[in-house]
């Protein structure tokens, strides 16, 4: 375990390299980037990638793991302040509708990491089925708190509607998408 894994601020060199992989990862794709353009944006040595990421696979989980803290931070903000289920879920698909109508958006970091790694094998994938499966829960926590009976079924309602809005929110105009998830949300809420 590296200091910055065992709770010491990261390193200037090591925050860099892991925002400028993140910053293209996420606007280009995993395998369309090489470690030598990483290495030159980031503007470190070879020696400095591979003393904080022995492997590209090991700064691409980092970059997962990145992603993956944003998102549970934007839900526990919605969850801290105690408001009532309904109204935690409808923050988390604000917050969602919104980073949709963000610049640059180019859909779930998730959906295209899986895509580029479909061997459910492979350390990338398995990183994304465990975020995928705390939101999973987290939805279906909330969901069941509002009397949903099975709250499974309509948690995974809720994250095929999420993975439609993110999907559609890079190829069409994002305020509708965002619009559409929010109506389909509300919907699913007033079903039960």
């Amino acid at each position: 375990m590296s200091r910055s894994e065992a709770g010491a601020r990261p390193s200037e060199a090591r925050s860099r390299l892991l925002g400028t992989a993140s910053r293209i990862f996420y606007a280009e794709g995993i395998h369309a980037v090489g470690i030598d353009r990483i290495i030159a944006e980031a503007q470190v040595t070879r020696a400095t990638l591979y003393r904080h990421f022995p492997g590209k696979d090991d700064l691409i989980l980092a970059y997962l793991h990145a992603a993956d803290r944003a998102i549970r931070e934007q839900t526990e903000q919605a969850l801290a302040d105690g408001r009532p289920a309904d109204e935690a879920v409808r923050a988390i698909s604000r917050a969602i509708a919104d980073g949709i109508q963000g610049r640059g958006f180019r859909g779930c970091a998730f959906l295209n990491a899986v895509a580029e790694y479909p061997d459910p094998g492979h350390p990338v994938h398995r990183a994304v089925l465990e975020h995928r499966q705390w939101f999973l829960d987290t939805i279906t926590a909330l969901l069941a708190k509002l009397g949903f009976e099975p709250a499974p079924p309509a948690a995974r309602h809720y994250v095929m509607l999420r993975d439609g809005a993110m999907a559609s929110g890079c190829l069409f105009d994002p305020a509708l998408i965002g619009d559409t998830f929010l109506a389909g949300v509300e919907a699913l809420l007033t079903t039960r």
